[in-house]
C-alpha cells in the first residue's frame, strides 16, 4: 500500500500540504481533487520521485511498477506505435536481451531470451498497442506516422496510450480526458474499470470520476481529506460538513434558487422524455449537494439576452467542408430562441465544423446560412485561448470590449471569475490554461449573447468552475449549442441532442445512455462489415429475421425499464410535494403535530418505495444492457 505520513510539501515559501496523512490500499481507484494550485500535480511528482518531501515521508512498495502520462511530448521522428510500445520497459529490455543473445550465437542463451520475450508479451505487443491507439481515436493509417507530425492534443493521447501500455502496479493519470472526445472518454472509462492495479486519477470530469473511482482524496486547507465513494458521494459528505457553517448558508440558498428555477422551466417544457426524466433526477440530486460548493470562488450569471426574431439561424441545403473535402452535406436546420442543443457524434464527424459555420467562421461550400435580425453570437473554442493578448491584463481585455464602463464595475465582474487583486491587472502570459479559459468565458458572458456556441468549454476548467458554468447556463435565457465530453454539463444544460454522423445532422431521440448504446451498435456493425464483404453464411433475409427475433426478445425488458422509470418519477414527484410541505414553518407548531406525523410517515413510506423501485430498475437496466452487449459482441 501507499502510506503518506505527516507530509509537508512546499512550492517556494508556501506549503501546499502540511502535516498530511493518507493511506491508499492496493487495487484501490482514487480520485485526487482540489482547487487549481492546491498541489495535486506536485503530489504526483512526489510519488514519481521527481520532488522530495520537506518533512514526513511517502512509502511505496519497492517492487511496484509505476506508469504515468507526460503532459508534454517532444517532437520525435519515432513512429507512434513504437512510441506507445516504449511504455513497456520490461518488454523493451527483453527485446534487447534477444538481440544480444542472437549476436552471441549461444543457443541456450537465445532460447532463454526468447522465453523472456514471450513472457513479456513481445509477440503481441504491436496488436496491444494498436488496440490502445484505436480506442483513443487513431486511424490505422496513423500508427506508423511520426510522433512529431501530430498536434499537441493528439500527442497527449499518445502519452496516455504509452502509460496504459505499461503493465503497472500504480497508474498515475493527470487530467487524461482533457483532449478527448465523448466516445473516447467512454472507452477510457471502461478500460480503467478493468485496470487491476492501483489508480490515482486527477480529473475535473465528475461523471468520469463517479464511474471510475471508489475513493476520493480532497486537498483542502493544506490537508489530504479522504472520502469513500465517487465524486457525488464526496459532494454529499462534504455538504454535510459545510451545511453546519451558517456564514455560508446564504450563498447555498442562491444556488438552490438557481436550480429550482431551472427545474420549473424544464418540467414545463418536457413532454415525453426519457432524456428529460434522467436530467430532472440529476437536477434533484444537484439540489441536495449544492452546499458542497458554498465556498466556490466563482459567482456569475449571463445577462438577459437581447431579443431576436425566430428563427435565429436557418441552414438551407448547406454543405460544409474544407477545400475539395465535404464534411457535412445538404443540411436543413433551424435554431430558435431558447433551443438548448447538444451535438453528439464520433471524432471527425463534423461537430466542430458545424459550430464554426454557425459562428460565421466557416463559409458554406454550398447553400445559405441566414441569420435573424438582432442575432448576437457568443462563440467559445479552444483556439480563442491562444488568441489572447498575453501582454494585456484581464482588466484590459475587458476594457477593450467596454471602454465606457467604470473600472470598478469591470473589476467586480472579473471577481466573479476569480480574477481579483493583482490577477486582474497583471499580464495573462503566466496564467494557466484553465485561467485563460475562464477569461475567454468572462469576455463571452460580458457580450450578452442570445446564441451561445460552446466547443468543449470545460477543457482545463476545474470542478468548481464547471459547476459555476453549469449553474450559469441553467439560468441563461438564450439558445445554446454545445459540443462537450463532459456528460454532467450536457445532462444538466441541454434539452435536445443532434447527431452528427455520415455527413448529416439529425435529431437524436434519446439521452446519453442511448448514445452510448448507439456507439456500441455502430462499433459492432463496423467490426462485422469486413466479414460481410468476404461473404457471410447468413443471408440478409436471415439477418432481418434474427434482428426481429432479438427486438421481440428484449421488448419485455425495455417495457419493464420504461415502466419502472415512470414509477420512480411519480414517487419522486410525490416526495417533492411532501418535502415542500415539511418545509412550512407553521407545520412545527403544537396544533400541527398530527399532520406532521402523517407527513413524516408518508415520507418514510415513499423513500422505502423509491429505494425498492430503484433497485428493481437497476436490475432490469443491467439485464437490458447485458442483452444489448451480448448482441453487439
Amino acid at each position: 500500500m501507499i502510506q503518506i505520513s505527516d507530509l509537508t510539501l512546499r512550492h517556494g515559501a508556501e506549503p501546499l500540504l502540511e502535516n498530511s496523512t493518507a493511506t491508499i490500499f492496493p487495487g484501490h481507484k482514487v480520485g485526487l481533487i482540489g482547487a487549481n494550485g492546491s498541489g495535486k500535480s506536485s503530489l504526483f511528482s512526489l510519488l514519481l520521485g521527481k520532488l522530495a518531501a520537506d518533512t514526513g515521508e511517502v512509502l511505496i512498495p519497492s517492487e511496484w511498477t509505476m506508469a504515468s502520462m507526460a503532459q508534454e511530448i517532444a517532437t520525435l521522428d519515432r513512429p507512434a506505435v513504437d512510441y506507445v510500445i516504449d511504455g513497456d520497459e520490461r518488454l523493451r529490455a527483453a527485446e534487447r536481451d534477444v538481440a544480444e543473445a542472437e549476436a552471441s550465437g549461444t543457443g541456450e542463451r537465445i532460447a532463454d531470451a526468447h522465453t523472456r520475450l514471450d513472457d513479456a508479451g513481445g509477440y503481441t505487443a504491436r496488436s496491444r498497442a494498436a488496440s490502445l491507439l484505436d480506442g483513443l481515436g487513431f486511424a490505422a493509417g496513423e500508427y506508423d506516422k511520426p510522433v512529431g507530425e501530430f498536434s499537441g492534443g493528439w500527442r497527449i493521447r499518445l502519452s496516455l496510450a504509452r502509460a496504459l501500455m505499461c503493465p503497472s502496479d500504480l497508474l498515475l493519470l493527470d487530467e487524461p480526458t482533457n483532449h478527448l472526445d465523448l466516445e473516447t472518454v467512454l472507452w477510457l472509462e471502461d478500460w480503467l474499470k478493468r485496470y487491476p492495479g492501483t489508480l490515482i486519477l486527477i480529473s475535473h470530469d465528475r461523471d468520469f470520476l463517479d464511474n471510475v473511482v471508489e475513493r476520493v482524496l480532497h486537498i483542502e486547507h493544506r490537508k489530504l481529506n479522504a472520502y469513500t465513494g465517487g465524486y457525488s458521494d464526496f459532494e454529499r459528505q462534504r455538504a454535510e460538513q459545510l451545511v453546519l457553517q451558517q456564514a455560508r448558508f446564504e450563498r447555498q440558498q442562491r444556488e438552490v434558487a438557481h436550480m429550482r428555477k431551472f427545474i420549473d422551466r424544464f418540467r414545463a417544457k418536457a413532454s415525453k422524455a426519457k432524456a428529460a426524466q434522467s436530467r430532472i433526477k440529476a437536477l434533484e440530486r444537484m439540489e441536495q449537494v449544492a452546499p458542497a460548493h458554498a465556498d466556490s470562488p466563482f459567482d456569475f450569471d449571463f445577462p438577459e439576452p437581447p431579443r431576436a426574431s425566430n428563427p435565429l439561424l436557418t441552414l438551407d441545403r448547406v454543405s460544409l467542408g474544407y477545400g475539395q473535402t465535404t464534411v457535412l452535406d445538404q443540411l436543413r436546420l433551424d435554431l430558435s430562441p431558447g433551443d438548448r442543443i447538444g451535438l453528439l457524434g464520433l471524432n471527425g464527424a463534423g461537430k466542430s465544423t458545424l459550430v464554426k459555420a454557425l459562428a460565421g467562421e466557416l463559409e458554406p461550400l454550398n447553400g445559405r446560412i441566414d441569420a435573424s435580425r438582432g442575432l448576437n453570437v457568443g462563440y467559445f473554442a479552444q483556439h480563442q485561448i491562444e488568441q489572447l493578448d498575453h501582454q494585456a491584463s484581464p482588466l484590459l481585455h475587458l476594457q477593450r470590449l467596454a471602454a465606457d464602463t467604470p473600472e470598478q464595475r469591470l473589476r467586480d465582474f472579473l471577481g466573479g471569475f476569480d480574477f481579483r487583486g493583482d490577477m486582474a491587472t497583471d499580464p495573462v502570459a503566466p496564467l494557466s490554461g484553465g485561467e485563460k479559459a475562464r477569461l475567454v468565458l468572462a469576455m463571452l458572458v460580458w457580450r450578452a449573447p442570445n446564441l451561445l456556441l460552446l466547443d468543449e468549454p470545460t477543457n482545463h476548467l476545474d470542478l468548481e468552475m464547471r459547476h459555476a458554468l453549469t449553474l450559469a447556463l441553467q439560468g441563461f435565457e438564450g439558445a445554446v449549442v454545445t459540443v462537450s465530453h463532459d456528460r454532467h454539463l450536457l445532462a444538466n444544460t441541454v434539452d435536445d441532442y443532434w447527431l452528427v454522423a455520415d455527413g448529416a445532422v439529425t435529431p437524436f431521440r434519446g439521452d446519453l445512455d442511448d448514445y452510448r448504446r448507439w456507439l456500441a451498435e455502430r462499433s459492432s456493425a463496423s467490426r462485422k462489415a469486413p466479414d460481410e464483404e468476404r461473404g457471410s453464411t447468413h443471408s440478409k433475409a436471415q439477418q432481418r429475421r434474427d434482428q426481429a427475433q432479438f427486438r421481440a426478445a428484449i421488448k419485455p425488458l425495455q417495457n419493464r425499464v420504461d415502466r419502472l422509470t415512470r414509477e420512480i418519477d411519480q414517487v419522486s414527484d410525490e416526495l417533492g410535494r411532501i418535502e415542500a410541505a415539511l418545509a412550512d414553518p407553521t407545520l412545527y407548531e403544537e396544533n400541527q403535530v398530527k399532520k406532521l406525523k402523517e407527513l413524516l410517515g408518508q415520507q418514510a413510506e415513499l423513500r422505502e418505495r423509491q429505494e425498492s423501485l430503484e433497485s428493481e430498475w437497476m436490475s432490469a437496466e443491467q439485464r437490458l444492457e447485458s442483452a444489448l452487449s451480448e448482441r453487439s459482441g
